[in-house]
């Protein structure tokens, strides 16, 4: 447990980062989601808007540190050889 005041606010503020990470997260699984069943689907307009859709959200998480700049490169690219493997 935190004693010293300082460790108690940076209890606090973990608790408060935790939270916006957590729910930026999810954000980004839903658009993922919503990609992954545009492929499934095989609609290649909704596939693709819905990748354009993604691009913004998956760089806001680098940017915010929720994930890792290799690891959204990997899923971009992954994702629009899919996108564009559709006929």
């Amino acid at each position: 447990m935190a004693n010293t005041p300082q460790s108690k606010k940076r209890a606090r503020q973990n608790q408060t980062r935790f939270a916006v990470n957590k729910a930026r997260r999810s954000r980004i699984r839903t658009y993922l989601r919503k990609v992954e069943e545009a492929i499934a689907s095989g609609d290649k307009d909704a596939a693709a808007n819905a990748l354009r859709a993604a691009q913004p959200e998956l760089m806001r998480g680098v940017t915010k540190g929720v994930l890792h700049k290799n690891t959204v490169s990997r899923k971009l690219s992954r994702l629009s050889a899919r996108v564009k493997a559709l006929a």
